[in-house]
């Protein structure tokens, strides 16, 4: 009669404690958040999120009325798109933003091979900054038909709305953008990363400033209203 052989238990205990360490990893970076119904990360010094026509008619006052876990402490609003287009919830956000008293700012959507002195005209007709404000937001998500266009185009951007404004623009990208395009690129400018993989952390880079993490959270109080959640480097008051 032959011997049954024992099955080997050295492969289940290497998959167990695989998956053991990356449970007490997640565990240790993200902390789950029942009001926005994500995983947020943990050790970065603020909260906040984005928002656009995507989002709708957002009620300010309901999203405020009670404390959230975490607390938003800043938003960003697209206000404006190439040469012409003016986000549809625009106004409506700004003036709700400015009655509640929110740190905010606004951010364009950049067109790589639309005039970009015609883009920083339409951007500064629509949104008028004030000293209280966030740094405005270039949003580059789109590539040209060279990158020598796309770089060109940002750094024209970027200049003029800095001269006409006082705040020098952050650069939000893709993390692939950052690393083979514009890290070497833009030494002096802050950036805005998205990055949605996990698990996924933010190198030590000083240069990034804010994370956008997700666009699966949820807008409390707004039934099947999904948005993009960021964490920051730096504090809000």
């Amino acid at each position: 009669m032959k011997r049954k052989r024992k099955r080997p238990v050295i492969i289940p205990l290497i998959l167990f404690l695989i998956i053991f360490s990356l449970i007490l990893w997640s565990s240790l970076q993200f902390k789950s958040s029942d009001d926005f119904n994500y995983a947020i990360p943990k050790n970065y010094k603020g909260f906040g999120i984005d928002v656009s026509h995507h989002q709708g008619k957002i009620n300010w006052d309901t999203l405020f009325s009670k404390p959230l876990s975490p607390t938003i402490q800043f938003v960003y609003a697209k206000a404006t798109e190439g040469k012409d287009h003016t986000d549809r919830e625009w106004g409506y956000n700004r003036s709700e933003l400015i009655r509640k008293k929110i740190k905010h700012g606004a951010y364009h959507f950049f067109r790589p091979e639309t005039n970009p002195l015609e883009q920083v005209n339409h951007f500064l007709k629509q949104y008028q900054p004030r000293e209280t404000d966030l740094a405005p937001v270039l949003d580059v998500e789109i590539e040209a038909i060279s990158d020598e266009v796309l770089l060109e185009n940002m750094k024209i951007f970027l200049v003029e709305v800095e001269e006409r404004t006082g705040k020098r623009p952050i650069i939000y990208t893709s993390f692939h953008f950052y690393r083979t395009k514009f890290k070497n690129q833009f030494e002096d400018y802050k950036f805005w990363i998205a990055a949605y993989s996990e698990p996924f952390l933010l190198p030590k880079d000083e240069r990034i400033l804010y994370w956008q993490f997700t666009d699966q959270g949820d807008l409390p109080y707004h039934k099947n209203v999904k948005l993009d959640l960021n964490v920051s480097r730096v504090a809000f008051d």
